[in-house]
């Protein structure tokens, strides 16, 4: 077996300490506990399981993890590759094997996104086999990149402020769905697969085409990341700083009831951001640049 590296142990310390953290602030994981980890051959679910069995040998309380995985008969998937890493590991699993891929190509018309049906079929196999084995929880692999591009996703095409919750009660209501990678970015995670060099089954077997809209999301999250340092994180830390009172909805905040208290002494006449000085008009004119040569510093 090869030592893994001082980066890679110290990269590993660093996404179990951010997955323990979502854990703890959302209670994802208990004592007695049956942690059901969908494992579809990626990098994400490969490192969630990876991290979960870490955290499980030092955890305070004992829970059980199945790792789990949907074989869709997809052509050309290499059925053998989870199997034999999930023997080697020495980690409890099921293979599901169900033929949706058969029942996606009948229903969806070529050249169609197959991806919708195909979530669909998939979500319902992943319930039904938590429920075989006895799981009290499902753990899924988003991170925290994928939680920020469904929030623009549902922003931008969708007109709603909706992202994906770190858990999350399941469709048939008889499962908790949790996000442990939630803290965990993207370029963590990649870094993390390489240096483990997990057995990555390549995501494009059935042939569906990329989401054309989350690309051009995933591009501009790239884009902010280089040019502007620290802002997906501030965006991150926005999900779990929500204000009902300063958006628009009426069902998260009684609106229609709301009256004056002269004596709250706070006021928010137009939206502005706490401790920032606000410009006046006269700000926005033109403003001239005059350029003053420095004795002390030469300029070229």
């Amino acid at each position: 077996m090869t030592t893994p590296s001082k980066s890679c142990i110290k990269l590993e310390k660093w996404l179990l300490r951010q997955i323990g953290k979502a854990i703890a602030d959302y209670n994802m994981i208990g004592a007695g506990d049956t942690v059901m980890v969908c494992v579809s051959g990626g990098k994400d679910s490969y490192t969630l399981l990876s991290c979960l069995l870490a955290l499980r040998a030092r955890a305070p309380v004992d829970f059980r993890i199945v790792a789990m995985n949907l074989d869709q008969r997809q052509p050309g998937f290499p059925a053998d590759v989870l199997p034999a890493y999930l023997e080697k590991i020495g980690v409890e699993y099921r293979i599901v094997t169900e033929d949706t891929y058969s029942i996606v190509k009948d229903k969806i018309p070529e050249g169609k996104t197959t991806c919708s049906l195909c979530s669909r079929l998939r979500r319902g196999i992943i319930y039904r086999t938590a429920c075989e084995i006895g799981a009290t929880r499902i753990a899924l692999g988003h991170h925290r990149d994928d939680i920020l591009e469904t929030l623009f996703l549902n922003m931008f095409f969708g007109g709603r402020i909706k992202a994906m919750p770190p858990k999350l009660k399941s469709d048939d209501g008889r499962n908790v769905v949790i996000r442990p990678l939630a803290y965990c970015s993207e370029t963590d995670i990649a870094r993390y697969a390489r240096a483990k060099a997990f057995p990555i089954i390549p995501c494009n077997l059935c042939g569906t085409q990329e989401n054309a809209q989350r690309q051009q999301i995933k591009a501009m999250l790239r884009e902010w990341e280089a040019h502007f340092p620290g802002r997906i994180e501030s965006l991150a830390t926005s999900l779990r700083n929500v204000t009902p009172s300063h958006l628009g909805d009426s069902r998260l905040f009684d609106f229609a009831h709301l009256t004056g208290n002269p004596a709250s002494g706070e006021e928010d006449l137009e939206g502005d951001v706490p401790g920032a000085q606000q410009p006046s008009q006269k700000s926005f004119a033109p403003i001239r640049v005059i350029r003053v040569r420095s004795p002390q510093s030469p300029m070229a």
